[in-house]
């Protein structure tokens, strides 16, 4: 009798948070005196296909990896920002999002009810993981003491202690002491010093990836690194081509060199994993969103004051009144409001609406009209060099369809430079930027490689709903037909698409089978809006 073949994976996925081909092009790029700094992704490139990937219409990461993970929008699996919130008419109410507020089912979920494998390292919105997964499960965004208990199975927490040399929780967390230094003063020097604190952290986490390959072998190996997110936030004009000095020196080649490192560190996990998935392995990178330079800054909610359309509230120097005033949110007057942004990330404005006569907020029957003015108005606000800010405004009726369309913004803001809103009382209400900065770009990447994809090079763009589907077309297991994403066919060749078709299966489903969390405390939530504000998302 023949012994069983060991286990190989299918299909490996690599996600890659705010990954943008504006920095990839230059890291596979020959630069003089300092050499190609992702020689492993350049042969992927070469020998692969990619495309741009649009991202959901506000390219956040909890909507947009949510999306990645179900393949449907917002609207319909219910995530729009890092925060939840409730407007009770006097007050505004939130608490951070986690995966029992995703109301579709991941394709974690799918997988093991067609009795395959799995393993999900560093995705948001991950915890608290359903106890059924047929696989492992160590969610992304969480604190080091909440990690353990959102480890499943639970025996793999035990399993990394012994086995993972160096295996540091505290570590592969986000460190909220360490990450809050560069809150305290983003010196040229502390900069420098929090972009270097990335780089152990992310060697965790490909520690763990690459020993849960060797030792399980899942059908979908899928890892996320964050770093470039949060490198690119801080750093961008170290890493962008186009802002780049030309010859740096002093601070300016101490960040390019620490860049550099972070993304070459990168390009040998990267060959790592590919390696050991093996030759028969299909292999495929996405991003959440994509990157760029933002150059000035938008008060929204100190325009919406000098359009009426927003109160702040006065202060009366009571100690209550001043911790409403450095709260995470605008301290308003909520009886004067009735348009205003809650959260810089969420880029969008809520219309409060009168539930019944006598509440604060437009009425129902003025509801289309109030929007079209405020639409109006928007687009007619410029620089001080003539150009508009926001060049457009999406309805959350035509850009967020779905069961849970309600929870959008009203409007959702474009910016000229695709950068985040400020909700502050602060004037004047556009200021320019002493310094561009990092922020998101809608377009990001998906690339494949390996057995039965195309050597293709550049194809049209795809959506982020689409990455679903390409996995578990890539897994030879059907495509659910709920999902709103297509199996792009220029990302094989036409010898597999031929001997593969696409199978279309049952709709997806959702069980709710999460264990009750440890839910973070007062503390654990103020440190996680502290990173988020050290990050731009919270102010």
């Amino acid at each position: 009798m023949n012994a069983a073949l060991p286990r190989k994976t299918k299909t490996l996925f690599i996600g890659l948070d705010g990954c943008t081909f504006t920095v990839l092009d230059e890291m596979i790029r020959d630069i003089p005196g300092t050499g190609i700094t992702m020689p492993f992704m350049k042969k992927i490139m070469e020998n692969g296909v990619r495309a741009k990937l649009r991202s959901t219409p506000n390219p956040l990461t909890p909507p947009a990896w949510t999306s990645l993970m179900t393949g449907k929008g917002p609207g319909e699996h219910g995530v729009f920002d890092f925060i939840r919130a409730e407007d009770k008419g006097g007050e505004v109410y939130w608490t951070l999002y986690d995966s029992r507020d995703v109301d579709s089912e991941m394709i974690w979920s799918m997988l093991t009810r067609k009795k395959m494998s799995c393993a999900a390292l560093n995705f948001p919105l991950t915890a608290p993981p359903p106890k059924n997964i047929n696989g492992a499960v160590i969610p992304g965004f969480t604190p080091a003491k909440h990690l353990r208990r959102n480890t499943h199975p639970r025996e793999l927490f035990e399993r990394l202690k012994s086995d993972v040399e160096g295996f540091d929780p505290k570590e592969l967390a986000w460190d909220f002491e360490n990450e809050q230094q560069a809150m305290d003063s983003l010196s040229p020097e502390e900069t420098h010093k929090w972009v270097r604190y990335h780089l152990p952290r992310e060697e965790q986490w490909f520690r763990i990836a690459e020993y849960v390959l060797k030792t399980d072998a899942p059908d979908l190996m899928a890892v996320m690194f964050d770093g470039t997110d949060k490198i690119q936030h801080q750093a961008w004009p170290w890493l962008d081509p186009n802002i780049l000095p030309e010859n740096p020196q002093g601070h300016d080649k101490l960040m390019r060199e620490v860049v550099l490192e972070y993304f070459s560190n990168l390009d040998r996990y990267i060959e790592t994993l590919v390696t050991l998935a093996g030759p028969d392995a299909q292999v495929f990178f996405a991003s959440d969103h994509g990157f760029t330079a933002s150059t000035e800054v938008l008060r929204i909610n100190a325009y919406l004051e000098e359009l009426g359309y927003l109160k702040w509230a006065e202060s009366d120097g009571s100690e209550m009144a001043m911790r409403r005033e450095a709260a995470n949110f605008a301290n308003l007057d909520w009886s004067g409001t009735t348009a205003y942004c809650r959260t810089p990330s969420s880029n969008g404005i809520h219309i409060r609406v009168a539930e019944k006569p006598g509440d604060h907020g437009v009425p129902p029957e003025q509801y289309d009209s109030f929007r079209e003015k405020l639409i109006e108005d928007l687009k007619k606000l410029r620089n001080e060099f003539g150009e508009p800010v926001v060049v457009d405004v999406l309805k959350r009726d035509e850009w967020f369809p779905g069961q849970h369309m309600d929870r959008a913004c009203d409007l959702t803001l474009v910016l000229r430079d695709n950068g985040f809103v400020s909700i502050r009382n602060l004037k004047p209400v556009v200021v320019q930027r002493p310094h561009a900065a990092g922020t998101h770009h809608p377009d990001g990447i998906f690339m494949a490689y390996g057995n039965g994809i195309a050597k293709a090079g550049m194809v049209d763009r795809l959506k982020i709903v689409d990455v679903t589907s390409t996995l578990l077309y890539s897994l030879g297991t059907s495509v659910p037909s709920d999902l709103e994403g297509e199996v792009p066919q220029a990302f094989f060749t036409p010898e597999w698409w031929a001997e593969h078709p696409v199978k279309k299966g049952a709709k997806t489903r959702l069980e709710r089978d999460a264990e009750k969390a440890d839910d973070m405390d007062a503390t654990e939530k103020q440190k996680m809006i502290e990173q988020l504000q050290m990050l731009g998302y919270m102010e």
